[in-house]
């Protein structure tokens, strides 16, 4: 007998968009939490590679790819059969999330996704103005819709590790920061009083601070891109600009920082791509350590909701970006593709839970500017836990499947709460979900700062007055 809870029971038909290594982990944790008519769940990618995991267990596959001109002729159908509300776990990329939400709006239809997609050729069309091309723009056209049409059925945008968790990790990390300096208040009820609470609290940024140690058994062979997670995912963010979420502490723009004239003014961009563009950050097992600056819906989503406002003026705005260091091979593959001009590898290949040696995913959320300087606190995921935890995926992939079925269970108790980002959620509520596949969560304090250890062999550009200023973090 099973010791893993039943969170529901879902009577209405279940369709997951893609079953690439994020599919392939989720549905055994679907089976685990939830109860469901297997002869009503269907699977859609393009990809066929892992159908025997489907085959197995008599799932319906459609081998196609949903695109612009067919995806409601092909969805239609299969979420409208009834008896039951629908529900899309979308989990593919090339394929539009606001066209899908609008969708499901449509039809009555449950929607859950890890991030924001469009269909393909945004994000390397040389026509399109580089802030077009930004996370930026896709979450302001999210946001359109959600003025649009406001409230139904829910639809969960950007729900998985990150964004998704990390944003729970944010709160929490929050509430110890005030409690152990002695900011007393009652848990924040909304974005206002959150975003008050952060202030009160010192908070000049976040960092999401992420160390992926996974060490592959054979090295990485010449001209193939390597990673712990979809390739083609990561490779199409780290085309983007560099993105992030700016704060009010900051004096000055970088050289090649814009920012937008649409939309909530809680971000900027850089004239270079997040593959290119690097910064200074800190996790416990790591240390000290160059991270890539990719952009990230969360960057944006959390400055946004931590903002605090007068009317139209913004009194207080915390910094945010991630700072990236994935796994070894996937440097080395950035590294590589950088080389050829950010184009990238006709060969990729996704390191599976038997690929792998050894190391860990550690994922979490630096604050920092506050009278105790910086504060970590987040997952750290061994290789070995998750072997143990659940199968057909490795660290990382767990740390966004948990989210996901995290997610759809806050989603499913909360079955009419409209459009709603990771922010907005029960935070506790989704960690009591999803923390029993975290490995260890750990918050640690730090007395590093960007400027530690910067008094070396050649001059720089350093604001010493604040040691948290961007141009301290990022690297030049």
């Amino acid at each position: 007998m099973s010791l893993w809870p039943v969170h529901a029971r879902f009577d209405g038909p279940i369709v997951m968009v893609g079953f690439g290594s994020i599919g392939k982990g989720t549905l055994p944790l679907l089976e685990r939490h939830f109860e469901f008519d297997g002869s009503k769940f269907t699977v859609i990618a393009p990809d066929d590679s892992d159908r025997k995991l489907l085959d197995e267990r008599s799932i319906r596959f459609l081998n196609v790819a949903l695109k612009r001109e067919n995806f409601r002729e092909i969805l239609t159908p299969l979420l409208t059969t009834g008896p039951g509300r629908g529900m899309i776990v979308n989990l593919s990329v090339d394929v539009s999330s606001i066209d899908m939400i609008d969708f499901c709006k449509d039809i009555d239809a449950f929607y859950i996704d890890t991030v924001i997609e469009p269909w393909p050729g945004l994000y390397t069309d040389p026509k399109r103005p580089v802030s077009a091309r930004s996370n930026y723009a896709l979450r302001e056209e999210m946001m359109t819709l959600r003025r649009r049409r406001p409230g139904g059925i829910t639809a969960v945008s950007c729900c998985g590790a990150n964004p998704g968790m990390v944003s729970w990790f944010v709160k929490q990390a929050l509430l110890d920061i005030a409690k152990d300096t002695g900011v007393k208040a009652a848990e924040p009820a909304n974005s206002e009083e959150w975003a008050r609470l952060m202030h009160r609290a010192g908070v000049k940024g976040i960092h999401i601070a992420e160390r992926d140690t996974q060490r592959a058994r054979e090295p990485k062979p010449l001209r193939t891109f390597v990673n712990t997670w979809s390739v083609e995912g990561f490779v199409a963010e780290g085309l983007q600009p560099s993105e992030l979420g700016w704060g009010t502490h900051e004096k000055e723009l970088p050289p090649d920082g814009r920012a937008h004239d649409y939309g909530s003014g809680a971000a900027i961009y850089l004239l270079r791509p997040g593959a290119g563009t690097r910064v200074r950050s800190w996790t416990p097992k790591a240390q000290s350590q160059h991270g890539f600056l990719v952009t990230h819906n969360e960057s944006i989503s959390i400055a946004d909701f931590f903002t605090l406002r007068e009317g139209s003026k913004v009194l207080y705005r915390p910094t945010c970006h991630y700072a990236y260091h994935p796994c070894d091979d996937a440097v080395l593959s950035l590294h590589e593709m950088a080389g050829a001009q950010w184009k990238m590898q006709e060969d990729w290949y996704i390191l599976t839970e038997d690929d792998i040696a050894d190391g860990m995913d550690e994922l979490g959320v630096l604050l920092y500017g506050h009278s105790k300087n910086a504060y970590w606190y987040g997952s750290q995921l061994s290789i070995e836990d998750t072997r143990a935890l659940a199968p057909y995926q490795n660290a990382t992939g767990l740390q966004v499947t948990s989210a996901v079925i995290a997610g759809i269970v806050w989603m499913l108790e909360n079955p009419k709460a409209g459009i709603v980002e990771a922010d907005e959620m029960d935070f506790r509520r989704c960690l009591e979900i999803q923390r029993p596949y975290l490995g260890p969560v750990v918050g640690e304090y730090t007395d590093w700062t960007p400027l530690t250890n910067r008094d070396g062999l050649f001059p720089e550009d350093t604001d010493r007055s604040d040691p948290w200023q961007f141009k301290n973090v990022i690297v030049r």
